[in-house]
């Protein structure tokens, strides 16, 4: 699936006229791309020694920036691979929901962050709406306060719509993720203030039957070739914000940090269970996750 190819939710415009203005907004997205690659190439040239984190200037826009560039990287090498069956569909919020993306990662990425929370790939009803990670509609509208254009991928599945902020579907790993940081911080402020969240993949991966199909499940060769790419990128984006605290949600995400971080001694691995209602025994898991920040000394972050 190319990337270039998103759709315009005008159903009155020609497949060529799509293409056409999604071509236009991601040749945009390519000359801010080009002029930070310029910023950060003349700042190496002045300082060779300097880290990547160094490279890059404290200040908040260009840390989003930078953020944004490392995604629009990440999502242009994935599209280079070619996924086969069993996977049929494949979605990138990144791409058709960029506006939404952008004005979280602006809004919510302004500084360096202690705490990175590490999701793995978009759910149906929640990041493949909206483009936030974990991005149940209530949460995402009321109490992030965020807004944009969504557009469409270029090939949907008529079970996996994509309806935007109009998605009547609850994502309900996203409602127990976000809700239970609402209760605890009460404002965004707070949370945001030492904490990003962020996903391993942006790609959601679904069979013919809509059945969602996670990154850990792809075939060997494909699951390889995206580890690589995604593995490379995270390890810049921890770089960027100064991460000190990796949480990974989840299993997977936490092996993922814990391999590709396995040289480094000063940040620290947590794993935290996933909100997923599929898990066993999960009903109380608002319980395991103050219980997991408890653990930590995390709580403190929290505090108002």
């Amino acid at each position: 699936m190319s990337s270039s190819k998103i759709q315009k939710l005008d159903n009155g415009q020609t497949n060529n006229q799509k293409v056409t203005n999604s071509e236009k907004n991601k040749q945009k997205r390519k000359v801010k791309s080009t002029k930070l690659n310029e910023e950060l190439e003349n700042e190496v040239v002045n300082d060779n020694n300097l880290s990547l984190e160094s490279q890059i200037s404290s200040s908040s826009n260009a840390i989003a920036e930078s953020i944004l560039h490392l995604e629009r990287e990440l999502s242009e090498k994935l599209s280079q691979i070619k996924f086969k069956a069993p996977v049929d569909y494949i979605y990138n919020p990144i791409e058709y929901a960029y506006d939404v993306h952008a004005n979280y990662v602006n809004s919510y990425c302004q500084g360096r962050k202690k705490i990175l929370y590490l999701g793995i790939n978009p759910g149906p009803w929640g990041m493949s709406q909206n483009g936030v990670p974990f991005g149940e509609i209530s949460m995402v509208k009321d109490w992030l306060k965020l807004s944009g254009k969504i557009e469409k991928p270029p090939r949907e599945h008529p079970e996996r719509i994509i309806s935007g902020f109009n998605c009547t579907r609850k994502e309900v790993s996203g409602l127990r993720f976000w809700g239970f940081f609402r209760e605890l911080c009460k404002t965004t402020d707070i949370f945001f203030r030492h904490s990003y969240v962020h996903n391993y993949c942006p790609l959601a991966f679904m069979n013919s039957k809509a059945k969602n199909i996670t990154p850990a499940d792809l075939k060997a060769d494909e699951k390889k070739e995206l580890l690589l790419i995604c593995d490379e990128v995270l390890k810049k984006i921890i770089k960027v914000l100064n991460v000190e605290i990796v949480v990974g949600i989840g299993r997977f995400a936490e092996e993922r940090v814990k391999d590709i971080l396995r040289d480094e001694v000063n940040i620290n691995v947590i794993y935290m269970p996933h909100p997923s209602p599929r898990a066993v025994n999960n009903e109380n898991w608002p319980e395991k996750a103050k219980m997991t920040l408890e653990r930590n000394k995390l709580l403190e972050y929290y505090s108002q």
